[in-house]
């Protein structure tokens, strides 16, 4: 059996045998690939959803990983590029539509607050005329509370705690990594981020650490190449940051290979990186 096989198989009973399981809704970036929804990871945890970024498709995502959408009431925002983003109103109307009473709840950093308003704007005549009219939605079930948050503790429920970290992502003044706490794992995301031990200090040693990279070895245009070393982490500083981590999987996601192979990406990362790695897909569940 090959070592992808072994550690898909290892996947497959961990995500039987836990209490939490960790589903990927979108493994994509920017690009318009129909494989691959936009940023978004649905931590589950004794049935409750707790969402880490909302890029575009993340509702119908959702319902093909036979997620309730009714019940995505906890958001945490890594920062507010568009692709994180985007899904935001399909977040808020979608399942209000389909009959969610209560606001989501939503944690992120300074902005998040003004966007939510700003869709709430966008939309108010859809929210009138469902409220007021023959569709008798819930007067709340479409409104995000949002909690605007620092680095540190933000969050803790019956099932999880959340601590927030501070990552480098080019020109944005705030950027956050998140790290997941449950009863029987941890779990680390490093957000969209420059090079940076903040998520594997985060990790150190955990279950799961999920980590954007691009490949350097990939076609860019010298603009472009300035653009992804100021904004994200290359496969090359992805090593020692997940041997520092050493976590017992390590989940790529948010890939960008530059006109290289996945296969290329793993084989470029595995210069610098000798622990288990896996490219995630949309709806791989861990």
């Amino acid at each position: 059996m090959s070592w992808r096989a072994l550690i898909l198989v290892s996947l497959l009973a961990a995500s039987c045998a836990a209490q939490t399981r960790v589903i990927m809704l979108g493994s994509g970036n920017p690009n318009a690939n129909p494989d691959r929804s936009g940023p978004a990871v649905a931590v589950v945890v004794n049935g409750e959803v707790y969402l880490v970024d909302a890029g575009p498709g993340v509702v119908r995502r959702a319902a093909a990983a036979h997620l309730m959408v009714t019940d995505l009431d906890h958001l945490f925002i890594t920062h507010l590029h568009s692709d994180h983003t985007l899904g935001l109103p399909d977040l808020m109307f979608t399942p209000w539509v389909l009959g969610r009473k209560t606001p989501i709840e939503a944690y992120g950093p300074a902005g998040l607050s003004a966007m939510a308003r700003n869709i709430e704007a966008a939309w108010s005549e859809d929210i009138a005329v469902r409220t007021q009219g023959l569709e008798h939605a819930a007067p709340t079930g479409y409104q995000m509370n949002v909690h605007e948050i620092n680095a540190g503790a933000i969050f803790k429920d019956a099932n999880i705690a959340v601590t927030a970290f501070s990552v480098r992502h080019g020109s944005w003044k705030e950027a956050l990594g998140y790290r997941f706490q449950t009863a029987d794992r941890v779990i680390v995301f490093s957000g969209d981020t420059a090079p940076t031990y903040a998520a594997a200090d985060a990790c150190n040693g955990c279950d799961l650490l999920f980590y954007e990279v691009y490949n350097p070895g990939g076609t860019m245009t010298p603009a472009w190449r300035k653009y992804m070393a100021a904004f994200h982490t290359s496969t090359d500083e992805l090593g020692p940051i997940a041997t520092r981590a050493h976590p017992k999987l390590l989940v790529l996601y948010h890939q960008m290979g530059e006109g290289a192979s996945e296969d290329a990406l793993l084989a470029r990362l595995r210069q610098s990186y000798h622990g288990a790695v896996v490219a995630s897909r949309d709806l791989q569940v861990f």
